[in-house]
């Protein structure tokens, strides 16, 4: 579909994607998936690890748009390891956790991920062509009272169409089928949302890449200015743009202290 028919949903009910309105999996599948992936220690096994008395664990929620067709997200052991499979096709949704970490505490984030496949047409700096087979993103609070004129009305219609605010800086790792890594896709309607590619190219579809990222420094690199509080974290997936199909994993999303120096 062109970009201007995604752009609104995309960026005016960004809040909608990540901070607001979701449709949950099952309970038992949620609590599942949660025990998964909230610290999951080294070399789990096919059981979930019991959790720990006293934990309390936000659940990963399935998040829809209205009017764009739904991913298909579960719980599955791929390659030996526990696993959010997603099938998506011509369609976008994501699978987030919230959370409210203070900008003192952030440090690493650890991920995994696993395409069967690139999207052909995708380019995340073409209109119209803004797909992606596997995205982390990450959501930051932050003060609403630095928007541009632009980023304060869309926040406004925001928080109109769906109840929440657009977020105040979204972080995305993505893949990119050219541009090298490292590079910074500003998106062209908001200067708070962009993107970090982190995997460039076909080398290593269809096996798992394990990633280790510095938070605070990869966020002060891409928005120029220190985090603040870390809100949500989200994988998602998406083909609607280009009417695409898409088969990825994703491994448990862990977030770590700093290591000392």
């Amino acid at each position: 579909r062109p970009m201007t028919a995604k752009c609104p949903l995309l960026l005016a009910g960004f809040a909608l994607v990540l901070l607001g309105g979701c449709a949950q999996l099952p309970s038992n599948e949620s609590d599942r998936v949660a025990r998964l992936w909230v610290q999951p220690g080294p070399g789990a096994q096919e059981a979930p690890p019991a959790q720990a008395p006293g934990t309390r664990l936000s659940p990963w929620q399935h998040q829809t748009f209205p009017g764009k067709r739904r991913n298909q997200y579960a719980y599955v052991w791929r390659d030996g390891r526990p696993a959010m499979g997603v099938s998506s096709e011509s369609g976008i949704s994501a699978m987030r956790q919230t959370m409210n970490q203070a900008p003192s505490s952030l440090g690493l984030i650890r991920f995994s991920w696993k395409v069967d496949r690139l999207i052909a047409d995708a380019d995340l700096q073409q209109a119209g062509k803004e797909d992606s087979p596997v995205r982390l993103v990450l959501v930051f609070d932050g003060d609403r009272s630095r928007f541009s004129a632009r980023d304060a009305m869309l926040s406004e219609l925001a928080r109109a169409v769906t109840g929440e605010e657009l977020p105040y800086a979204t972080l995305m790792y993505v893949w990119s089928n050219q541009l090298p890594e490292g590079t910074v896709v500003n998106n062209r309607r908001t200067e708070r949302i962009r993107k970090l590619v982190i995997q460039s190219g076909a080398d290593g579809v269809n096996r798992w890449l394990d990633y280790e990222r510095d938070i605070r420094a990869d966020y002060e690199r891409v928005f120029g200015e220190p985090p603040g509080a870390l809100r949500a974290v989200a994988v998602m997936t998406d083909t609607d743009n280009t009417g695409s199909a898409v088969q990825a994993w994703y491994g448990p999303v862990q977030l770590r202290p700093q290591a000392a120096p």
